[in-house]
């Protein structure tokens, strides 16, 4: 596994850096699908910019030179953002960078590109229809997961160091547990999502991928802080959390799910998540952690996404419903005819919801929990198995990610890489309260530094 200490381009040259991640991209990217669209031009602007800032002695920031991607829903200047469809396709190109990006490219990161996701980020898998499927790079026809699977699987084929996605349901966490990357989905309302294109705006987040713990903590931190323009963003500061990694898990109150994410998850995914907390150190005698209404909560999440997706995507659906993804369009029509009764009920359930979850953490800091049901099936699985229960696949990928979505709690996803899987990589949630990215992120340290958690380089 690779632990990384830090941004491991520092000292090199971002120009050089630069051509070595596009080649790689050449080189692997053919097989992969993780990519819909290169900013040569652009990232050399950019690369060069940094060399010269460097060459002058002027101060560089934290991510200077290092070379990233975002999900193809993060607005690029001078490119249309697609959010994976066909339909967008006749939009303008978009006239300003999204705040993340703008916020990545001042700490000195060189944006290369977007990436491949399931259309209008309505999956778990990344079967695009129109760009085609993004394979996982640890097995070519595999799922990669989604609805971020073409940023994941940027990192996992070492394309990237670092990418950018979303997370209504679990479009962060799925895509890295499958890919064997690190994931951040930060606390509900944390990041500004300004110049994306939304898919549930009650439920939406944006964070990061990448490939060690230090890369994934620094640029959460310096994508930190207030948006006045959106009022999604909740956050008044910033809490750098790169200078606590070291703290260690010592006094954590650390947990393991039971319950409904024992009996959601086949032997691997729990014998991960165990691993996981054992490592952490988690406190013996009291038994598994039950997540109040875990089943209430996923179904919840459900009706949200399927009345707000339905709604946003009302006039299309009426006149172009034949240029929607085929494996989605039947969801968002559904969604359309929810009853509004249907969405104000899984609103106010919400609200008594995430009162019973964040009670849970004046217990515990950290709970523990697989992130996927099972590993990377093959691209085109219609049914799964869990624990002898047959399931429809695509929608199933999320059913360990869902009920946290709706509690709005930050997760780190961890990757890890059990028995039982055929080499596959799985990963797990560590999960703590609102707010407390830093403590999800110290566990992921520790247990990338422990040697529990981290990357494999795929075989490409």
């Amino acid at each position: 596994m690779t632990r990384g200490n830090s941004w491991s381009g520092r000292g090199q040259p971002a120009s050089v850096r630069l051509e070595e991640a596009l080649a790689r991209i050449d080189l692997t990217d053919g097989r992969v699908n993780a990519f819909t669209h290169l900013t040569r031009e652009r990232a050399r602007r950019e690369a060069g910019a940094v060399d010269a800032r460097r060459a002058r002695g002027e101060a560089l920031g934290p991510l200077a030179g290092m070379p990233f991607a975002v999900k193809n829903l993060f607005d690029i200047e001078g490119v249309v953002t697609l959010a994976g469809s066909k339909i967008n396709r006749d939009h303008v190109a978009a006239t300003a960078d999204a705040v993340l990006v703008q916020r990545l490219r001042d700490a000195g990161a060189v944006l290369v590109g977007a990436t491949n996701m399931d259309e209008y980020a309505y999956g778990f898998t990344t079967e695009n229809t129109h760009e085609g499927p993004t394979h996982n790079p640890h097995r070519l026809g595999f799922l990669a997961g989604g609805s971020s699977g073409g940023s994941a699987a940027a990192v996992a084929a070492s394309q990237v160091p670092l990418t950018l996605g979303s997370d209504t349901n679990g479009s962060i966490r799925v895509p890295a547990s499958l890919c064997g990357v690190w994931g951040l989905k930060p606390t509900f309302g944390r990041l500004s999502r300004r110049g994306t294109y939304p898919f549930v705006h009650s439920i939406d987040h944006l964070g990061p991928f990448a490939d060690c713990v230090e890369t994934l903590a620094a640029s959460y931190d310096v994508m930190q802080g207030p948006d006045p323009l959106d009022p999604g963003c909740h956050a008044t500061r910033v809490q750098p959390v790169s200078p606590t990694l070291g703290h260690g898990v010592k006094g954590l109150r650390v947990g393991i799910l039971g319950g409904y994410f024992h009996d959601n998850a086949s032997a691997a995914a729990r014998a991960a998540a165990s691993a996981a907390a054992n490592a952490l150190g988690a406190i013996g005698g009291q038994g598994e952690v039950i997540w109040p209404d875990a089943a209430l909560g996923r179904a919840c999440a459900f009706v949200i996404t399927a009345s707000e997706g339905g709604s946003l995507h009302l006039e299309d659906l009426r006149h172009r419903a034949q240029d929607f993804e085929p494996l989605s369009v039947d969801r968002f029509i559904a969604g359309a005819l929810q009853p509004a009764h249907w969405y104000l009920r899984a609103q106010r359930f919400r609200r008594r919801y995430r009162d019973r979850v964040n009670a849970l953490f004046q217990q515990w800091d950290l709970l523990v929990a697989p992130a996927t049901p099972v590993a990377a099936p093959p691209i085109g699985t219609e049914w799964i198995d869990i624990q002898g229960t047959r399931l429809p696949c695509r929608p199933s990928m999320g059913l360990l990610t869902q009920p946290i979505s709706a509690a709005g709690c930050p997760v780190v996803a961890a990757p890890m890489w059990p028995d039982g899987t055929d080499g596959l990589p799985m990963g797990v949630q560590l999960i703590a309260a609102p707010w407390r990215e830093d403590i999800a992120l110290r566990a992921a340290w520790h247990l990338q530094q422990a040697g529990v958690a981290g990357l494999k380089e795929a075989d490409l």
